[in-house]
């Protein structure tokens, strides 16, 4: 049930961010999410986007290289609390986070966060439990 994201190994220089969108821009893919984070010379770029199959070949035939990881997605309701209920869910079942980040859709009830964590299937199952929502890359689509 996981998310797949995409993760792009970045140059830290001037107009690097802009050549990878307008790669993808040029093969039709819908951005969903981004985070960036940089170091003095290079960037991890991760994505999520609407089709990855197309990301990751036109990518790499520019060049980037490209990993690809499975990531757990949760709708939680956009309100105070909200977020700590899933992360505390999480703690009280050890299920170390390394990352998060979080994204905005077309409804303003609910926000997306993309966690990874070492075992997807536990955290889907807790926050299921829980009385979270995961989502899909289907419905990534869908957004």
């Amino acid at each position: 049930m996981s998310l797949k994201q995409l993760t792009v190994f970045v140059e830290n220089k001037q107009g690097a961010l802009v050549d990878i969108t307008e790669v993808l821009a040029n093969h039709n893919v819908d951005l969903r999410a981004l985070s960036i984070a940089d170091t003095e010379e290079f960037g991890i770029l991760r994505l999520i986007v609407n089709d990855n199959d197309t990301a990751v070949k036109a990518l790499q035939e520019h060049g980037y290289l490209i990993k690809m990881t499975e990531v757990v997605g949760v709708k939680i309701g956009d309100a105070p609390g909200k977020l700590s209920a899933a992360l505390r869910a999480l703690d009280e079942h050890e299920i170390n986070l390394e990352y998060l980040y979080a994204f905005l859709a077309r409804t303003q009830k609910h926000a997306y966060v993309v966690l990874r964590v070492a075992d997807n299937a536990a955290a889907e199952q807790v926050l299921t439990e829980a009385g979270f929502h995961m989502i899909t890359d289907a419905d990534i689509d869908k957004l």
